[in-house]
């Protein structure tokens, strides 16, 4: 593998040196069975404390993968129908209607959903839900009405109109939030002590947590601003919530990326852990598969908040779906990622991605704000494609 040490290693350098660069990046890549790539370049701070491989990133939206997970779990057993209403667990989103628009003296037009929220539908992303940074409804409902942004982890943060009927249309948005209030309903606890007891437990993952202990604050690596000029900004003030109201399934996590690894490999063994399955093989199967029913489809993210994300579109033109917990490209990506792999992302620029066919997958984390920033998501776009042409010779067991 020294091929793939030398080419990855080179673009880390150059995304921590260049004229344009990150702070700071930890990239890894991983077998079945290992890892068989590690990557740490730069700082935690820019200026400040080197990366290290024990790092610890809020990892944002790669957080869904694991309540996703956690939701599946429930379908295993019979505890949870994904095809009930989803008030049937979690009640309270019972309550949300439909904004039309906005009236005249400038108040949301509502009015009750024609159909009622599905679970599936939630996982999907197809219940009705938009975040405030990529849909200009939400960030009016944020800038005149009041509305709390999701990074507060407030149950109102949450309670947010739907822009559609339930089952209409695909957008991105906090169903996999609600999703853990559903995990909650079924066994009755955190989200946090669930995931703990049946994802982390059991894969031996550490270091990650909705509240970090205090030697996780202290590896915590700084988020930072990109300006106008592409010049770099820390922003020391800013960071997720510890003990949060709600442990929110859609993005609140902090972990380190090996742990992160960990649940890769879980995946790529078709739901087992080193202590046993996490999930059933035929569960995988079926819930890897992209599920939208057309003409729904994967859309690009238009970056409405530019402080807080660009406009962002995986593999443009390429034709994407999504499963219950991950996108899937249904093409060939130009960085050799098969059609059918599955993978998602992060806001400050954290980038994931599981291919089955050669079982293989991937994490590039950085924490640099708004999303899709050029200059890691074209790093991370380069790491991938010199980890296949390093492995080119790979193939499934």
């Amino acid at each position: 593998m020294a091929d793939l040490k030398t080419a990855c290693d080179t673009i880390l350098s150059d995304a921590v040196n260049g004229p344009l660069r990150v702070p700071g990046v930890v990239a890894m890549v991983t077998n079945q069975d290992r890892d068989i790539y590690s990557g740490v370049m730069g700082d935690r701070r820019i200026d400040g404390p080197a990366m290290t491989e024990d790092t610890v990133f809020a990892i944002f939206s790669t957080t869904k993968a694991i309540t996703a997970t956690v939701a599946l779990q429930c379908v295993e057993e019979g505890l949870l129908d994904l095809d009930a209403p989803a008030a049937t667990y979690a009640p309270w989103i019972a309550k949300l209607q439909v904004i039309e628009g906005f009236g005249d003296d400038g108040s949301p037009i509502l009015r009750a959903p024609r159909n009622e929220i599905t679970t599936r539908q939630l996982l999907l992303h197809t219940a009705g839900f938009g975040y405030d940074f990529f849909n200009k409804t939400y960030q009016r409902l944020v800038e005149e009405h009041g509305q709390p942004s999701v990074v507060t982890a407030l149950r109102a943060s949450l309670e947010t109109p739907l822009l559609f009927d339930p089952g209409d249309r695909w957008e991105y948005g906090t169903g996999m939030d609600w999703v853990g209030q559903v995990v909650e309903g079924v066994r009755g606890k955190r989200l946090g002590k669930v995931i703990q007891d049946r994802v982390f437990d059991p894969l031996g993952m550490q270091d990650v947590a909705f509240t970090r202990t205090d030697d996780m604050k202290s590896r915590t690596a700084t988020i930072h601003a990109r300006g106008p000029d592409d010049g770099l900004t820390p922003m020391d003030d800013f960071a997720l919530p510890d003990d949060p109201e709600i442990d929110m399934g859609g993005h609140g996590l902090y972990g380190t990326i090996p742990e992160y690894m960990k649940f890769i490999r879980m995946w790529l063994n078709d739901g087992r852990g080193p202590n046993g399955p996490v999930l059933k093989p035929d569960t995988v199967e079926w819930a890897v598969k992209g599920s939208l029913v057309p003409p729904q489809q994967v859309k690009m993210l238009p970056g409405v908040n530019p402080s807080l994300s660009n406009d962002a579109d995986f593999f443009p033109g390429l034709a994407k779906d999504w499963s219950y917990p991950f996108m899937v490209n249904l093409e060939e990506a130009p960085t050799g990622r098969p059609a059918g792999s599955l993978g998602w992302a992060g806001l400050a620029n954290c980038f994931f991605w599981i291919d089955l066919k050669n079982r293989l997958g991937g994490f590039w984390a950085t924490q640099v704000l708004p999303f899709a920033d050029p200059v890691s998501f074209s790093a991370f776009m380069d790491f991938e494609t010199a980890v296949y042409r390093a492995t080119k010779n790979i193939s499934a067991p």
